[in-house]
């Protein structure tokens, strides 16, 4: 039965979802097969594993290890008709204001248009735009890539370090680390993103100042956590180079904000803007990825955005039916929803994909954790999954026997490739060893073992249901030939738009953050109580002022 969450108001200028005879129609079906085991799904259709799978853009999806039925996809794809998938994701991409609480277009899409593409946004086509700000992108990169740039001494660039917090940091950190085989190894990339000062001193211990360049990343230029790593970069820099005006060869900005950057120090013609319509999380493909473009190559980020504009096409064109991101959101709203699986493991079996389990849970968290409909009413039903994951095979060994055994319901999605980037050694096995344990964790998790079965193999009667395995555990497997440029941006925009097609069913906005500014604002004001300028009042609660003033205390003893 779907999870439903009691509404505290009322007023919606639409009817609840769940009182939608589309999502009845759901609630009725789940009901009558929800006794059916995946054992004998595929017993009964010997061509389930063809029948449930589509292909996009150099990716193979095989969803039939999910708890569904032909009907339960054909109610799906009705519920996506009657929610108006098809006109919302026509808005997105002609930038209507789909952000409606912030009044924004939601267009990183137009990040990976064709040059020669024309997509007019309050009269101004941005395709150029968009164009322009890669090329600048690619002749700063090369020229660092190059040696041509160099620093304030006359030395030449060997480390770049990225300074951002969220869509800013994550974005870049992940794309670097999958994109890794085809950097520069003469280059060092470095990340700080965390407030603490841990962060930043273990990114630059080991750096020489007058081989090191910051990219920072900050849209208004305004971000506290952004701006206070800033601020240490610079008197990190002007301690060692010994002059101020050394800032103008080590820091470029990635900002909206012209006049703040000129007044920190970088020259303007270093910064490299976009756009209010670009989200955070949304905004890898954007100047944001300079520090990816340094790393691989022009050439390389421009075939990662070739990735996102294939899958970009599939999703406008593809009949529902066929169309991968949606059918990814719609599975994910049924294992959400009706099956009340809370969680989304993501299990890349692939090293260099360590950092999209953290990368997807804020494109899909921060989009669509939310509890407000576009109409100002609570949902009435659950959102967003909580999405958390490692790579195999470690996560094998570490949380796989809650996957198999656990009380609770998991959403699996395996990622995989069949050819491995690095060459193996001679007899060497381990890519075959690799992709032989996600195959098998997915037939695991679907099929089980029976009682029966366990006896069978000779266990004695009392570990007999120590072995069991219940199977019927849903899980998607995403397979590409080879991690390359091109497949990894594919690979994020499938999960792009799959993260839109949940928000549109929830009818919710999958493009603001109000739940990250809120914390932002009682920071700043706690901030000045720890630091005591407002002391001794403290107007927090019992709790919060008791660890102000503990901290304060420990703070002041501190060697």
């Amino acid at each position: 039965m779907s999870r439903v969450v009691v509404s505290a108001r009322s007023g919606s200028s639409s009817p609840p979802l769940a009182s939608r005879p589309a999502w009845k129609a759901l609630v009725a079906h789940h009901r009558d097969i929800e006794g059916l085991h995946l054992r004998q799904l595929f017993a009964d259709d010997p061509r389930r594993g063809e029948r449930f799978s589509a292909e996009a853009a150099g990716w193979y999806v095989d969803y039939s290890k999910n708890r569904i039925t032909d009907e339960t996809i054909r109610l799906l794809l009705e519920l996506a008709e009657r929610r108006g998938l098809r006109e919302r994701m026509a808005a997105m991409f002609r930038g209507d204001p789909v952000n409606t609480s912030e009044k924004r277009a939601a267009l990183h899409t137009a990040l990976r248009a064709r040059r020669g593409e024309r997509l007019v946004v309050e009269d101004t086509d941005v395709v150029p735009e968009v164009h322009a700000v890669l090329d600048r992108m690619t002749v700063f990169a090369d020229q660092l890539r190059s040696g041509e740039w160099r620093g304030h001494t006359g030395q030449r660039i060997r480390n770049v370090v990225n300074i951002g917090i969220g869509g800013s940091d994550l974005g870049p950190v992940m794309a670097f680390e999958a994109l890794r085989h085809y950097s520069q190894r003469d280059l060092t990339l470095r990340f700080v993103s965390n407030v603490d000062t841990t962060d930043f001193f273990e990114a630059t211990r080991d750096l020489d100042a007058a081989q090191t360049l910051f990219i920072v990343c900050s849209k208004t230029f305004t971000t506290l956590e952004t701006l206070t790593n800033v601020h240490a970069a610079r008197a990190w820099s002007v301690a060692q180079l010994g002059e101020a005006r050394a800032v103008a060869r080590h820091f470029v900005a990635v900002s909206t904000n012209a006049e703040a950057v000129a007044q920190f120090g970088i020259d303007p013609a270093l910064m490299f803007g976009f756009w209010d319509w670009v989200g955070g999380r949304y905004s890898m493909d954007s100047a944001i990825g300079l520090s990816t473009m340094i790393a691989v190559r022009a050439e390389n980020f421009r075939a990662m955005l070739a990735g996102f504009h294939a899958v970009d096409e599939h999703f406008q064109t593809a009949p529902l039916r066929q169309n991968l991101p949606a059918l990814m959101g719609l599975l994910a709203i049924w294992n959400t929803d009706f099956l009340d699986a809370a969680t989304l493991a993501v299990l890349p079996y692939e090293q260099y994909l360590k950092r999209l389990p953290a990368y997807l849970q804020q494109l899909t968290m921060e989009s669509n954790g939310k509890h407000v409909t576009l109409g100002g009413s609570h949902v009435d039903c659950a959102t967003s999954p909580i999405v958390w994951g490692e790579p195999g095979t470690n996560g094998r060994h570490s949380f796989y026997q809650l996957l198999h055994q656990g009380t609770q319901l998991v959403a699996c999605d395996f990622i995989g490739f069949c050819q491995g980037l690095n060459p193996p050694g001679r007899d060497d096995d381990r890519h075959d060893l690799l992709i032989a344990n996600l195959f098998a964790q997915t037939e695991a998790l679907a099929f089980g073992k029976t009682a029966a079965e366990v006896r069978a193999d000779g266990t004695p009667e009392a570990l007999v249901l120590h072995r069991v395995f219940e199977g019927n555990r849903p899980s998607n497997t995403l397979l590409a030939e080879r991690l390359t440029p091109h497949a990894l941006g594919a690979l994020v925009a499938l999960y792009e738009h799959s993260v839109f097609t949940q928000g549109v069913i929830w009818n919710i906005d999958s493009f603001d953050q109000w739940g990250v500014e809120f914390g932002k604002v009682l920071a700043q004001r706690t901030l000045l109580h720890l630091q005591g300028v407002e002391a001794p009042a403290l107007t927090h609660d019992s709790s919060t002022n008791t660890l102000i003033r503990r901290y304060r205390r420990l703070r002041k003893e501190a060697p």
